[in-house]
């Protein structure tokens, strides 16, 4: 198991550390395709080991189509670790032809959330799946958030598509229950790769096997989390436990109910002098002090 001494877990094959990237608009909300390309450097070089694209904290729900190919086109030609393109929907058709274009634009696999709003069936949720699966032979990523989605993802559910979905080959978990999670890696087949989709929990999840993170605060804090994973890999709990605790402030900033992300995380790059530009409507900016909390949470992570 990971974290027992004197073991290493082994490479993901998309790395341990992930960040879910925020899309940088310009001031008047235009999608911002030179900062994109910037941020995702910059990103990079913090110590990200891949990239997701147009997800949550990408505002995909605020993008066309159009703005999410171009964006993914965009990052591709500016960095060359493996990008992985959010292009679920909660419409089945759209989410399979979107999901059909993610290889042509480079992407190397694909997160698919689970379909929001309509609050579907576990067999509508898996034939959902299965159809926006068959579109592609890229790798699969199955997403689940329920507090977003409004339904679960059955642990049963997502053994069985690892087992018979050939490119379904892993999970973002960020449905905040870490003992079903430690059922669900004792149970997954051979392969099947579970990242922490939730910053609070990844030390959690990689005591039960998790291989890393999909986070938000990585934008910032990425050289720390990956010292923090490192450290367990190595056994070194107590280590690990110490940096976690370094960037409990940045999982309390990334997100709440009066600054949701990733209204936060843009006032962070802001403020640090990276591409971020407002979120699109409904998010907005945030409070006037956003980027001056900011700049405290950011100098006491590295202070």
């Amino acid at each position: 198991m990971a974290g027992c001494a004197g073991t290493v877990t082994p490479m993901s094959r998309f790395g341990s550390v992930i960040t879910a990237m925020v899309t940088p608009f310009t001031a008047d909300g235009e999608l911002d395709h030179e900062g994109a390309a910037e941020l995702a450097r910059w990103i990079v070089a913090q110590g990200n080991d891949a990239l997701v694209l147009s997800g949550t904290t990408g505002e995909a729900a605020c993008l066309t189509d159009e703005e999410q190919i171009a964006l993914w086109r965009s990052v591709r030609a500016a960095v060359d670790v493996p990008l992985i393109a959010g292009s679920g929907t909660n419409d089945t058709r759209h989410a399979a032809e979107l999901t059909s274009a993610a290889a042509d634009a480079g992407m190397d696999a694909v997160l698919i959330v689970t379909p929001y709003y309509n609050r579907p069936s576990q067999a509508g949720i898996e034939a959902h799946f299965r159809h926006v699966c068959e579109a592609t032979e890229l790798p699969v990523i199955v997403y689940d958030i329920p507090v977003r989605t409004g339904c679960k993802i059955g642990s049963d559910l997502i053994l069985r598509m690892a087992a018979e979905i050939p490119n379904v080959v892993g999970l973002k978990d960020a449905a905040g229950d870490p003992g079903a999670t430690a059922r669900l890696i004792a149970d997954a087949p051979d392969g099947f790769e579970v990242f922490s989709g939730d910053d609070p929990l990844t030390l959690s999840l990689l005591a039960v096997g998790a291989v890393g993170v999909i986070g938000v605060a990585t934008h910032w804090a990425a050289p720390v989390m990956a010292q923090m994973i490192q450290a367990f890999q190595a056994g070194d709990v107590v280590r690990a436990q110490q940096l976690n605790a370094r960037m409990i402030e940045s999982y309390e900033f990334e997100t709440g109910d009066l600054n949701p992300n990733p209204v936060p995380t843009k006032a962070m790059l802001r403020a640090i002098g990276q591409p971020a530009g407002p979120c699109r409507p409904p998010m907005g900016f945030g409070p006037d002090d956003l980027e001056e909390r900011a700049l405290a949470v950011h100098r006491r992570l590295y202070a």
